[in-house]
């Protein structure tokens, strides 16, 4: 697999050309955004004067108006960098991916399902809508992988029967083989109740939850400070977090600087990191050629990419039986 500066030198060379007519556009296109923006917000400025002079009082359709400039810009935005965000994804992320590795597949509308997704035993609130994009999938080293952008939400409704959607997981999500039969079900998830109330309050609590299986203390205090382990098996909890797994798991974390979320059922390994955000869709207002822009994209390609050189997936650690 190519380094990040082999990799940020193929960026600047082999794709220069294309770096260049899409800086062009996206010149273009931020100048339309400007003026959509510019447009709206002069709109809704002499709208509400409008309604101002004539009432002498705020009210609440101010807001209104408000909400309904936000949503038209929303949109237009979507209409109006459309094809800049294709032919980014097209020029730039595939031929990045097919670098690392011609095995890899890109899809760029594409995502993990939802049934994989819920099969991971990750997180428990029931998913009302689950969209994503930038699937790759495909084979390192004779492990098969795949990898995409998941945003799943979850719907409530509050007294008055207003629906509020909030966030379950949005980041990346991975699946790849583990060279591995799994008897049982292992979560490796962050440890917040610890963090936040302390060892003795969140190992209780953690201790008690009867949403989850057994938990599973590990021997590792960096590891146990970081991650809290359940699982339906304690003796293959421990077979598979080998401290060697541990040290590979935390500095994952302090790579991606994030929330951790790793299962280990069914002969897979899963991981979701929390990133909050779509990964590989560019910004009409940042450049292509400048180097942290560039830097962010290959960072993000690469560590996923690299979980299995990461994880040592490929080594015959375990055999299947």
């Amino acid at each position: 697999m190519k380094s990040a500066s082999e990799l940020t030198d193929y960026y600047y060379t082999e794709l220069y050309d294309s770096l260049q007519e899409l800086e062009q556009e996206r010149h273009a296109v931020r100048k339309k955004v400007l003026t959509l923006f510019g447009i709206l917000g002069a709109l809704s400025l002499l709208i509400i004067a409008f309604i101002y002079n004539s009432c002498h009082c705020f009210n609440e359709s101010f807001i209104w108006i408000g909400v309904g400039a936000t949503a038209i810009g929303g949109f237009g935005y979507r209409m109006l960098v459309s094809g800049y965000r294709s032919g980014f994804k097209e020029k730039i992320i595939r031929p990045l991916i097919e670098a690392i590795e011609k095995e890899l597949h890109y899809a760029p509308d594409a995502f993990i399902p939802q049934s994989l997704f819920q099969f991971s035993r990750l997180f428990d609130k029931r998913v009302d809508r689950f969209r994503g994009n930038d699937l790759v999938r495909g084979q390192i080293d004779g492990i098969s992988l795949q990898f995409s952008d998941i945003h799943a939400e979850h719907r409530s409704r509050d007294s008055k029967g207003r629906t509020h959607w909030s966030t379950i997981f949005q980041g990346l999500f991975i699946v790849a083989d583990f060279n591995k039969h799994f008897k049982g079900r292992t979560l490796i998830l962050p440890d917040l109740a610890e963090n936040l109330f302390g060892s003795y309050i969140g190992g209780m609590l953690q201790s008690r939850n009867f949403t989850k299986d057994q938990l599973v203390k590990m021997d590792d205090p960096a590891f146990e400070k970081a991650f809290v382990v359940y699982g339906t098996d304690q003796i293959e909890a421990r077979y598979i977090l080998t401290h060697t797994m541990m040290q590979r798991l935390l500095k994952l974390k302090q790579d991606t600087k994030s929330k951790i979320y790793v299962s280990f059922n069914g002969e897979k390994i899963m991981i979701a990191v929390d990133y909050d955000k779509d990964l590989f869709e560019p910004t009409v207002f940042a450049s292509l050629l400048s180097i942290e822009q560039a830097m962010g994209y290959i960072r993000t390609l690469r560590s996923s990419i690299g979980i299995v050189e990461e994880l040592k997936l490929n080594e015959k650690l375990w055999s299947k039986v």
